[in-house]
């Protein structure tokens, strides 16, 4: 059976179906995106823990190292590590919506195949 020959509901629900599913691959690449630098930024405060005070510590800006205090890049990384945290959080109930609503539009499209059957013209199996 063609695309064409599926009833117009069932078309918009495998439409949605879709849509849904490329929303959710975009959620979780984003998602990843956000751990790897949680993970990158929780590294680089570990190691900052390890730093002395009076070590030189250096911070990119564009293409340059530039030289900065201890106490400004603990606490931005702090502060990154925060907003990282709440992304992941708001991501991965963004991630728990689509996938209900997944499971939600798979249900309507068995539904609709199996009422399929019923609804073909005679002589047509």
């Amino acid at each position: 059976m063609s695309q064409a020959e599926l009833p117009p509901y069932l078309r918009e629900q495998l439409a949605r179906y879709d849509q849904v599913q490329q929303n959710l691959q975009a959620v979780l690449i984003q998602k990843q995106q956000v751990e790897m630098e949680l993970g990158e930024t929780e590294k680089a405060l570990e190691e900052l823990g390890k730093a002395g005070d009076s070590e030189t510590i250096y911070k990119f800006a564009g293409n340059l190292l530039i030289k900065v205090g201890k106490d400004a890049v603990v606490k931005e990384l702090t502060e990154k590590k925060e907003l990282d945290g709440t992304r992941k959080m708001v991501l991965a109930k963004q991630e728990s919506k689509f996938r209900e609503s997944l499971k939600d539009l798979q249900g309507k499209i068995d539904d609709a195949v199996k009422g399929k059957p019923q609804a073909q013209p005679p002589g047509d199996a």
